[in-house]
């Protein structure tokens, strides 16, 4: 609500340039909801401070050139980037460790479950592309369809909810739990078969022993 309450104003001021701005922001690693972000810049089209559907349309764009910003510096200045003090604070040893551990487990879908995941976010897209292994088709597939499933979700409740916060919030509060409900559950089920791949291949390894 803090966070709502001090981008208010500012997006009504300055409109599409500050939540394109803003969500470059986020994209790498400030500590700024972008689920708020985007729900905000919805409420200033529902207020009639700019076009709902354009707002969507800069939602993606900010989104998707902030991740890709991430890719990107990782691909090429990844190992030198990381010795900066100011970005080990926003990727920390432990994230930069969990991101690596999940995204060689379950691999490129990773990047798709991150775009929910605003502490995973930035470091995982920053180990893929420091990783080689992901080429920008997949990076921008995986990430597009996440955005295209989050980004109008929050956009247009917010158009929805601009005259009504107490509603909007409820209704944020309860995407986010069961966002993080449903990623719950894919990430058991992804566990489970990495797990019985593992079986596999052991089995595999003894018979051959």
């Amino acid at each position: 609500m803090e966070v709502f309450n001090a981008l208010l104003p500012i997006f009504t001021e300055y409109g599409y340039i500050a939540v394109f701005t803003m969500l470059l922001i986020c994209g790498f690693g400030v500590p700024v909801p972008e689920d708020v972000t985007l729900v905000t810049g919805g409420v200033i089209a529902g207020l009639g401070y700019a076009d709902v559907h354009t707002m969507f349309a800069v939602g993606m764009a900010g989104v998707l050139v902030g991740d890709g910003l991430v890719f990107t510096v990782g691909r090429f200045k990844g190992e030198r980037v990381m010795q900066f003090k100011t970005v080990q604070r926003v990727i920390t040893p432990a994230r930069f460790h969990a991101a690596q551990e999940t995204f060689h487990k379950y691999g490129r879908w990773v990047m798709f479950v991150a775009r929910f995941l605003p502490g995973l976010r930035t470091p995982v897209f920053f180990t893929a592309g420091m990783s080689k292994r992901v080429s920008y088709p997949t990076w921008f597939l995986m990430d597009g369809v996440a955005a295209l499933i989050s980004v109008p979700i929050w956009v247009y409740l917010g158009y929805f909810g601009a005259r009504n916060f107490d509603w909007m919030f409820s209704i944020l509060h309860r995407f986010q739990y069961g966002i993080f409900t449903l990623l719950g559950v894919g990430a058991a089920i992804l566990g489970y078969r990495w797990w019985r791949k593992r079986q596999a291949a052991k089995g595999d390894s003894d018979a051959i022993r």
